[in-house]
């Protein structure tokens, strides 16, 4: 105890070995679900979800574990929702990329992370970015995972008239997944720990009943990682122009990450004077999160604002993190449990998150029309086109345009204008 205290400065911080591993459970029930939610979504862009279920679990323990004993942090990582969508839906079925490049991409931008991380460059990308459009990013993400959700429980459905209406609410599919919602929503709202999980497991056991769903067991050795450790391919990603690709991974990553982890230090009172003193070792424990999840064979992973749950259960240390990472590698033993789990399931889950991600327009600026048209731009193009990047992307070139329309140059930063110059490019020379 007494090396514990030492080591994770349990006393300095006001804490025991005790609480610090309640926190931690109490953290790992609120984002649990993503062992669930991100084979089912990464399945859909062909890879094979039961290594994909071990690369999950994998690289949750690995960033979690890093994130505990480098930066000493109470913050649990594991795959980003929205990024793991844009990977699926958008690079690999929309533009028809494998998905071996796609983790290629993924690799690179965890580099590029790393290297800003290291460079101690991080601070001016994100002053140089601003607010309305760091704002816009995570509600266009919520609004994305929104569709995805509603088309996975088959609310909505394709029309050829309309491109998109109503789906079958007489489908039992459907509605298990509206029960499954107002469950998550009202358990959250009684601050009840795991109602995400709760709710997808609650859908899961329904589907056995109505839905022809067949069970298949809890417990059994970890699948087979093969399929997928080691098969990105950072050439394909750099010959088949996936720049693009690269600068959404990275741009997401860096805003979510940064914003994720000061949110949950400014609950924790970790911060001093508006700064977080290991901010820098935080994201580097982000940033090589991202790489090992990508030789592994997931998406992005990030800090989870969930771990926010944990901080709110006196948690204030990296032996929180520990507990985390620990309760993450547990959860390989219960693939046949994962490999049941239906995308109906799962979709109120992801429905849940997009409506806490859009809430984030409240904070836009709405009296000032080249700060709000430009968010608004980045928030509706990412649903209503399938594609994050063509919601940056528009975002960033608009906010230029209006900016120097309106003689506002200077409010513009080198930054702006290097973005939106690639995007303008890539854009008009090089297509979709």
């Amino acid at each position: 105890m007494n090396a514990l205290d030492k080591y994770f400065k349990l006393s300095e911080n006001g804490t025991t070995v005790r609480t610090e591993l309640l926190a931690g459970l109490t953290t790992f029930l609120t984002m649990a679900y993503i062992i669930f939610v991100n084979p089912s979504i990464l399945g859909d862009a062909g890879m094979p979800k039961d290594s994909v279920f071990v690369a999950t679990c994998l690289a949750a323990a690995v960033g979690t574990l890093i994130m505990g004993l480098y930066a000493n942090y109470p913050i649990g990582l594991a795959p980003g929702m929205g990024l793991n969508a844009y990977f699926a839906y958008a690079v690999v079925k929309g533009m028809g990329f494998p998905w071996q490049a796609a983790l290629g991409a993924v690799l690179i931008s965890g580099c590029l992370f790393l290297i800003v991380s290291l460079l101690r460059i991080r601070e001016l990308i994100i002053k140089s970015i601003p607010k309305s459009l760091r704002t816009a990013i995570p509600a266009g993400i919520g609004l994305f995972l929104g569709i995805i959700s509603l088309k996975s429980a088959g609310i909505i459905a394709a029309n050829p008239a309309t491109f998109v209406t109503m789906g079958d609410l007489h489908h039992p599919a459907a509605v298990m997944a509206i029960i499954g919602f107002l469950v998550i929503v009202a358990l959250d709202r009684l601050k009840v720990r795991g109602a995400l999980l709760i709710g997808i497991l609650l859908v899961t056991v329904l589907s056995f009943l109505f839905g022809g769903n067949h069970f298949s067991g809890v417990f059994a050795p970890p699948p087979s990682l093969a399929p997928t450790f080691l098969q990105l391919d950072v050439k394909g990603a750099l010959s088949m122009g996936l720049l693009n690709v690269v600068l959404v991974f990275f741009l997401v990553e860096l805003f979510d990450a940064t914003g994720t982890l000061m949110g949950v230090a400014q609950r924790a009172g970790l911060m001093k004077d508006g700064k977080m003193d290991r901010l820098n070792k935080a994201l580097m424990a982000d940033s090589t999160a991202i790489v090992a999840g990508s030789l592994l064979g997931t998406s992005s992973t990030t800090a989870y604002i969930e771990s926010a749950a944990g901080v709110q259960a006196g948690g204030r240390t990296g032996l929180t993190a520990v507990a985390i990472a620990v309760l993450f590698l547990l959860c390989l033993f219960i693939a046949p449990l994962a490999g049941v789990v239906p995308a109906y399931a799962t979709a109120p889950a992801l429905f849940f998150v997009a409506c806490l991600m859009v809430r984030e327009l409240v904070h836009i600026d709405w009296d000032d029309t080249t700060e709000c048209v430009p968010a608004v731009i980045t928030a509706l193009v990412m649903p209503f086109t399938y594609s994050i990047a063509n919601g940056l992307a528009l975002g960033f070139i608009s906010y230029a345009g209006l900016k120097l329309l309106t003689g506002r140059v200077k409010d513009v930063s080198v930054v702006i204008w290097i973005i939106a110059a690639i995007f303008l490019f890539k854009l008009i020379y090089l297509g979709e």
